[in-house]
């Protein structure tokens, strides 16, 4: 095995962890039978206190802050909002999450990003960096310590359905393609009916990918180092 395969880790991420009763199950079934090591909680949800409960009596998974300030839809050749906040109010938006956070999980995030990369963009993207530094965590996209890999994906870029980015031949790819360094591969795992979401079907095919013993055998063929955030320094 060559130096550069050692070096190679994975962060497998699940976003919107505590967006739901089915999202949340997805994503500990992900973590407990699967290839999960960390989570990015919505703390406005209806299931955080559920997902933030886990969480805590499971602290070899990783959870960090999924900051929530709007989600779109494409509808008519162009992405409609169903809900946004104002930028006057994303600073005061983002410090209530990471209290409530702090509230659920009792302990700082290991990590942040934000529902739909929304931070990728101003003016949230300078105060999410911030928390960030503050923190001294990763922030998605922001972090030389993380590359991001958002491959493993089921949909296009104007919300059609794309199930060959989800299967497993697909996950395995993504694996074997990793560069050196630490990648975190993102995923989006449910389990049972998802509403609320554009992004539904999709999930439980996610889920079976990510507890395929092929995906497991792919890590250790690469030799690639599954790790979780808290590995990160």
């Amino acid at each position: 095995m060559s130096s550069t395969a050692r070096s190679r880790s994975a962060i497998v991420n699940a976003d919107d962890f505590g967006h739901s009763d089915a999202v949340n199950a997805g994503v500990v079934e992900a973590h407990q039978r699967g290839v999960v090591t960390s989570a990015s909680l919505m703390v406005l949800r209806a299931g955080a206190a559920e997902a933030a409960s886990y969480g805590r009596a499971h602290p070899e998974l990783s959870v960090g802050l999924h900051v929530d300030l709007g989600e779109w839809i494409y509808v008519d050749e162009e992405w409609t909002a169903i809900y946004e906040v104002d930028a006057p109010a994303i600073c005061d938006a983002i410090e209530r999450q990471l209290e409530a956070f702090r509230d659920l999980v009792g302990q700082d995030p290991t990590h942040v990003d934000s529902h739909q990369h929304v931070h990728l963009r101003e003016p949230a993207r300078s105060d999410v960096a911030t928390l960030g530094r503050d923190l001294g965590v990763p922030v998605r996209h922001l972090d030389a310590r993380t590359r991001y890999c958002g491959d493993f994906y089921g949909q296009t870029e104007t919300g059609d359905s794309s199930p060959s980015g989800i299967t497993v031949g697909a996950l395995v790819g993504v694996i074997r393609s990793l560069p050196a360094g630490t990648t975190e591969i993102c995923c989006h795992p449910g389990k049972g009916e998802i509403r609320s979401s554009s992004y539904a079907a999709e999930r439980e095919r996610e889920l079976e990918a990510l507890c395929h013993p092929d995906v497991r055998s792919a890590l250790v063929d690469a030799g690639v180092n599954l790790v979780s955030f808290r590995n990160v320094s």
